[in-house]
């Protein structure tokens, strides 16, 4: 019998594919990429039409050994990496560092590591995909002149290891773009006023909100107002005006792709982007289930399609009308319209075999890789669900002129939502008697409740918000997403507090230089028009070289331009008057992987360091001394007094030396402004940056 050898990425993968295979087939890892660009040079010829220069990668050659030993045996070889460009480039490289240029090799894939899709794609196997494999050259052949070219001049400029890359940039920026509209954000001032009502008869209230007058909606913006409002209405009666009923569905959600799934496991789970990842891989090459072996349990995890097979809608729409009743059944799941390329025409990520229900098979999975397993496979069965349907009831009441309104929803069937609720649904109100009110209800007021507002600046990006903006932007791909957040975490130049994302110091100096020097990198415009071309080489309508020659020059350009500026603005250690104690030298500032500190000159004798406090020639309103800047323990700025913590004055804004000429309080900077520490102040005016 012939032998045949099938090679994949993951030894997991291995355990999971052989209990499909017969005796005659040998199924081995090549435990992902074995061969790569050189890490210690650029290792692409730019004087020979951008070659790339592969070589094997450090300690892959007994594994490459190995292999040879395998393929030698093997009548027949079929590459089964991943089914994307990431996957098919591997196939490639397998391909030239094996040898198999004399061998029978056809490249195989399948979206789900279950026996019937591994056999139906040994049914099908094809030649590799070279389109596929020259849209990973050209990403990583441009992610390598961006990185190897920019990050020195940010060793240069800034003291330390950092790195530049084409989409990490971009990502940095968009939060400091984020931050800076925040740090420009001025409050403005309003009011809210809500009433509760007694229904003659009833017992439950009804809770309305001031709506507007006669004319239409208005906003109550001072407190003048505000008493106006309360003054005309408070021993007035309150008539209903109008009721809206009306019954409305609530949409079935859509299956996961990467970057939804990405989302909402930050959001339901609080796991990072790159914490789901690694799990959701796990659960897609197999998780030993007690009773059935190692076993494929999601579909593949790379994909921004919601596409489902015929299979898999079938297989879902028994399992509803068995488990939930045929009405719970839905219509045949509507695709949103997608502008950008489904990736290989992937399907959505969903369970390989949804008899498998999380509660059955939970004592078999981690903690980690239950909860995802259960989001995914709720997600999906709700998407093959009927829509739930709600009952909305809308009241406008009456009083001397002023309209206030009030709405509430009850779901009359519930649908999908029977096992699915995502993250955004807003609870339901089921105390509220707006449900019991009619056209002849006597109404009377019990109170009113007032309060005082501020309109809030821009929410600083999460991990799920950022992903939901570079996906918007057209910024990368889904499997960009979680790498492209973990090393601008890695590397300091953001920081997460809480689910938040923040810059640190070292972020602001590298975002800057980017911004100053490689504006073109850092264009998002610019990055997702290049994720286009990427998307056509692999379409087979662009060349990929063609790529790289039209973007090098001007790259190159930009290159000559910062060497010349950064070496006329090269500056030395900026000596201090702080005295290092062991050897009485001035200490001066350095760049870390923190940001600023203090160093003894004298090093490597002497390695004494502190912390670097920069006075900003602005006196603590608390304590008179000088403020400071200062770091959290992630890295994120604040100011607070040189005294801590014998004074605990802090701020998140900088503050100004000129007091609030309305109540005398602190300024601080917000964008072009200085405005008063004290919101409910108010006070603001333009801010003169000579007169500090």
């Amino acid at each position: 019998m012939a032998k045949n050898l099938v090679i994949v990425e993951s030894p997991t993968k291995v355990k999971t594919i052989k209990k499909f295979l017969g005796k005659n087939y040998e199924v081995v890892a090549s435990l992902g990429h074995v061969r790569d660009l050189p890490k210690s040079q650029m290792g692409i010829d730019t004087e020979n039409d951008f070659e790339p220069k592969y070589i094997t990668i450090r300690g892959k050659g007994e594994l490459l050994s190995s292999l040879r030993k395998e393929v030698k045996k093997a009548d027949h070889i079929y590459l089964a990496t991943d089914p994307d460009r990431e996957g098919e480039a591997i196939s490639w490289h397998l391909y030239f560092a094996l040898k198999l240029e004399n061998k029978d090799v056809k490249r195989i894939t399948f979206n789900e590591i279950t026996k019937k899709a591994v056999k139906d794609s040994l049914k099908n196997p094809r030649d590799i995909d070279m389109n596929l494999v020259d849209a990973q050259q050209a990403r990583r052949v441009l992610d390598r002149l961006v990185g190897y070219n920019i990050s020195p001049l940010l060793w240069a400029k800034v003291k330390r290891g950092l790195s530049a890359g084409r989409v990490q940039s971009v990502a940095l920026r968009l939060i400091a773009d984020r931050e800076a509209e925040i740090d420009a954000f001025i409050p403005q001032e309003y009011y809210t006023l809500d009433a509760s009502l007694s229904v003659k008869g009833e017992k439950k209230p009804i809770m309305v909100s001031f709506y507007g007058d006669t004319t239409g909606k208005k906003d109550i913006k001072d407190k003048a107002s505000l008493d106006e409002i309360i003054e005309k209405t408070k021993d007035g009666d309150f008539v209903v005006s109008s009721i809206q009923k009306t019954e409305r569905e609530r949409k079935k959600p859509l299956p996961f792709t990467t970057s939804t799934l990405q989302q909402e496991a930050v959001k339901a789970l609080n796991f990072s982007t790159q914490k789901t990842m690694r799990i959701a891989q796990q659960l897609y090459e197999g998780v030993d289930i007690k009773g059935m072996g190692t076993v494929g349990l999601i579909t593949y995890l790379r994909t921004d399609s919601v596409r489902i097979s015929d299979e898999a809608k079938a297989l879902a729409a028994d399992f509803i009308e068995e488990n939930y009743g045929k009405e719970y059944l839905g219509n045949e799941a509507k695709s949103k319209s997608e502008s950008k390329k489904i990736q290989d025409a992937h399907e959505a990520i969903r369970p390989a075999d949804v008899t498998k229900i999380p509660t059955e098979i939970k004592e078999s999975l981690s903690r980690d890789q239950f909860r995802l397993y259960q989001l995914i496979w709720k997600r999906f069965m709700a998407s093959q669900m009927s829509n739930a349907v709600f009952e909305n009831t809308n009241v406008k009441v009456n009083s001397n002129g002023y309209i206030f309104s009030g709405s509430a929803s009850k779901q009359v069937f519930a649908g999908f939502r029977l096992i699915y609720v995502s993250s955004d649904e807003e609870q339901e109100d089921k105390k509220n008697g707006i449900f019991d009110i009619t056209k002849d209800s006597v109404l009377s007021l019990n109170e009113f409740d007032e309060k005082q507002h501020y309109t809030q600046p821009p929410a600083h990006f999460t991990e799920a918000s950022l992903v939901r903006m570079l996906e918007e932007k057209g910024i990368g791909r889904p499997s960009t997403y979680a790498p492209t957040i973990a090393t601008i975490l890695k590397r300091r130049y953001i920081t997460k507090e809480g689910r938040n994302l923040y810059m640190t110091e070292i972020g602001e100096a590298v975002d800057k230089i980017m911004r100053e020097s490689f504006p073109v990198v850092v264009n998002t415009e610019f990055t997702a028009n290049m994720e286009s071309l990427l998307d056509g080489v692999e379409d087979g309508k662009v060349e990929w070289k063609s790529i790289i020659r039209n973007f090098y020059p001007d790259l190159e350009e930009l290159i000559k331009k910062a060497e010349k500026e950064l070496e006329k603005i090269q500056i030395q250690d900026e000596v201090t008057d702080v005295i290092c104690e062991n050897c009485g030298r001035n200490m001066v500032i350095k760049y870390g992987p923190h940001g600023k500190f203090l160093a003894c000159p004298g090093f490597p004798e002497c390695r004494n360091t502190k912390p670097y406090l920069e006075k900003i020639g602005v006196s603590c309103p608390k304590c008179g001394k000088d403020v400071v800047i200062r770091k959290t323990k992630k890295g994120r700025k604040f100011f607070g007094c040189e005294d801590y913590p014998e004074c605990d004055f802090v701020s998140w804004q900088r503050p100004v030396s000129k007091k609030c000429p309305k109540c005398n309080n602190y300024m601080v900077i917000r964008g072009k402004k200085i405005v008063c520490s004290d919101a409910s102040c108010g006070y603001s005016e333009a801010y003169k940056p000579d007169e500090e």
